[in-house]
């Protein structure tokens, strides 16, 4: 699989770490930066490049996921989720990693880098690759509807929305 790295300042040295050990585990690793480390960069270009390339990749057939990194993480889900077709989650402990895939079939993590420790993150990063979607039909049907909010600008309630009723423009 090919994961696609980026972070903010905070994040490099688990992002260099995480190289070995991701390619150690048979993966392909492709690093949007930062290569320097500067406590005044600017991250959302890393991590919107980051995940643009996971949706080209994905978009061609390319089994691939992206990891970003950030003080909180936070910021960074937020500038990933920024590009059309990523769902980006920010895991913090083992569940929310692999609801993230389970649930949300979400194709982008974010991680707190000042929250965890490195074998901390290893294991969330680990586990967000190795649980598949589940495919069930009402997290399909509700990432479709990400889908449609994301290319038509609008989203209608489904017969699963109660209380919110349905309108007509």
């Amino acid at each position: 699989m090919r994961i696609h790295l980026a972070t903010d300042h905070a994040g490099l040295d688990f992002s260099r770490q995480l190289v070995g050990h991701l390619e150690g585990a048979g993966h392909e690793v492709v690093d949007h930066g930062p290569t320097v480390l500067d406590p005044l960069d600017d991250y959302p270009a890393f991590i919107i490049r980051a995940a643009q390339a996971v949706v080209r990749d994905q978009k061609v057939g390319v089994e691939t996921l992206g990891v970003v990194f950030g003080g909180s993480g936070n910021g960074e889900a937020i500038a990933a989720n920024k590009v059309d077709g990523v769902r980006a989650a920010l895991v913090w402990n083992d569940s929310t990693a692999k609801l993230a895939r389970q649930h949300n079939d979400a194709n982008v993590i974010s991680i707190g880098a000042r929250q965890h420790s490195f074998e901390e993150v290893t294991a969330l990063i680990d586990a967000f690759i190795a649980e598949p979607f589940s495919g069930d039909p009402r997290h399909a049907r509700r990432i479709a509807q990400l889908a449609e909010f994301e290319e038509t600008g609008g989203i209608e309630p489904g017969e699963h929305t109660p209380g919110i009723a349905r309108v007509d423009a």
